[in-house]
């Protein structure tokens, strides 16, 4: 599929630079870049808390519940106040 994306010029130029570096086409640079992250991010919501290596095996549900609560409550820290 085509699709048109826009990117810095900035960027482009060190994407452009390290895809020749590695005797790559620009498009297969990206495609490579993209399923890398793609794997990454997949990987890394399968991942549990690190809190949890502190409390144990808990269930998936109670999991989520502490870690929703954990999320609120850091929500409502003002950055400006936290410095």
């Amino acid at each position: 599929m085509k699709t048109t994306v826009e990117i810095p010029d900035p960027l482009y130029r060190q994407i452009k630079a390290r895809a020749a570096l590695k005797g790559q086409t620009v498009r297969t640079y990206l495609t490579d870049a993209l399923k890398d992250k793609i794997k990454s991010e997949a990987k890394n919501r399968n991942k549990k808390p690190g809190w949890l290596k502190l409390a144990g095996g808990l269930p998936d549900k109670a999991v989520r519940e502490i870690q929703d609560i954990i999320d609120e409550e850091f929500s409502k820290i003002d950055p400006v106040e936290w410095k």
